[in-house]
């Protein structure tokens, strides 16, 4: 399947399940990732890493994004995993 068979390049948001996604949304989610990674980032940038992807969790989950493919770093996927079963 193509992306603009899932998302036209017109529209910017896809309804799952009553959830609404942005388009986007995994990108975010992996740039956020590698920032909240980096061990350079400043503590109130890795704060802020959090509150974003709390705030991707559900539309990330609608997806299916966690089914299909594993976190790789252990801090990581394990915060995910905290904060995924809080939502």
């Amino acid at each position: 399947m193509r992306a603009n068979e899932i998302l036209p390049d017109e529209h910017n948001t896809l309804s799952i399940n009553g959830m609404t996604v942005r388009k986007g949304s995994v990108g975010a989610f992996l740039a956020t990732a590698r920032q909240w990674l980096n061990p350079t980032t400043p503590d109130h940038q890795r704060q802020c890493a959090q509150q974003d992807l709390r705030e991707l969790l559900p539309a990330l989950d609608a997806l299916g994004l966690f089914e299909v493919l594993e976190v790789r770093d252990p801090a990581l996927r394990q915060w995910l995993d905290e904060h995924r079963e809080a939502h």
